[in-house]
């Protein structure tokens, strides 16, 4: 494929997703992090492939630095996650 289509496809994902994002009420955050860090392993699977398939060292480098990216994410976004469900239990006297 083209790097120009590539580019473009990148440059609307962005646009698109930061637009959806914005418009999501504050309520349905958690949620929707929650499965999006479930759907993030496929990213993760992705950056495993790419870096098992890759014949050039500078390939497998892009392919472990992919790896490392898409499991901080995947990381964070569960960390955060948890953070945000804490703040909705009723705090127990006995944990105080």
């Amino acid at each position: 494929m083209h790097p120009g289509i590539l580019i473009l496809i990148f440059l609307s994902s962005t646009i698109l997703g930061y637009k959806l994002i914005n418009n999501v009420p504050s309520l349905l955050h958690t949620p929707l992090m929650s499965g999006m860090n479930a759907l993030s392993g496929i990213t993760i699977l992705g950056a495993l492939s790419a870096a098992g398939a890759a014949v050039a060292m500078g390939s497998r480098l892009l392919g472990y630095l992919a790896i490392v990216l898409a499991m901080l994410n995947v990381a964070g976004g569960f960390g955060v996650t948890d953070r945000m469900l804490r703040m909705f239990r009723k705090k127990d006297e006995s944990h105080e």
